[in-house]
């Protein structure tokens, strides 16, 4: 696998990071406009408690198209937004996550976090930032990370990408709430370069292709875990706006 591959690079990476001044995170508060029309979405139509929150950045985002699909029957509540990084989901998590009790969060984040040069440490805080205040308040709520994606346009990040990949293996491995999905791998060529008809023109953001590779990923594992869980709730939640560009 990418992130098995990669695993070599995790100790350099790691220590590269810990002589580097650590990335300045754009202000959360950027994507208050998104998350207020969330909460606005909510107002007339609240969505269920019990069900899978779907958060992370702009990936996560163009899913929602079509994630209630690719993942049914599960009750998927969709709130990818804006370019978004780790940092800005542990900002939001109260108005994001635990707002809806939900019994599982499948988290897409990392890309935008390496973009901006944070070092895998400080991506893994915020994530285990993340994780604990989700089981201080829902102890049972099962998390499932997906990985960092490799794309063409970020290709030069791949080692980074790869340690913060392998520590998600790490923390699913010490902990049973905790599950990484490797979307990695499939979104590769036997070249191990990023398959390059699988992206839009910029490179970084998928077709229908892509997304095809994420429904064949995820839902085996997501589907299998959780589907006993439901109890003929509708397929997916109101879709939210969509609000926001980038990554």
């Amino acid at each position: 696998m990418w992130y098995t591959m990669l695993r070599k690079a995790v100790a350099a990476a790691f220590a590269f990071g810990a002589v580097l001044a650590h990335a300045e995170y754009p202000d959360p508060e950027r994507y208050r406009a998104a998350i207020e029309a969330f909460l606005a979405s909510e107002a007339d139509a609240p969505p269920p408690k019990n069900a899978v929150v779907a958060t992370g950045s702009s990936s996560m985002r163009f899913w929602h198209r079509r994630i209630g699909e690719d993942l049914a029957p599960l009750t998927i509540i969709p709130r990818g937004f804006g370019g978004s990084n780790m940092r800005d989901v542990r900002h939001f998590l109260d108005e994001l996550v635990l707002r809806h009790e939900p019994r599982a969060v499948l988290l897409y984040e990392g890309d935008n976090d390496a973009a901006v040069g944070a070092t895998p440490e400080q991506v893994l805080e915020h994530f285990d930032a993340i994780v604990a205040t989700i089981h201080e308040r829902l102890p049972a709520t099962r998390i499932y990370a997906l990985s960092v994606k490799p794309s063409v346009a970020r290709w030069h990040l791949r080692d980074v990408m790869g340690a913060i990949n392998a520590q998600f293996t790490a923390r699913a491995e010490a902990d049973p709430l905790i599950t990484h999905i490797d979307i990695a791998t499939p979104m590769l060529g036997e070249d191990g370069q990023p398959k390059k008809h699988i992206f839009v023109a910029d490179m970084l953001h998928m077709n229908g292709a892509g997304y095809d590779i994420w429904r064949d990923t995820v839902r085996p594992v997501l589907v299998t875990a959780e589907a006993e869980f439901e109890a003929g709730k509708a397929a997916v939640a109101d879709e939210p706006p969509t609000i926001g560009d980038g990554d």
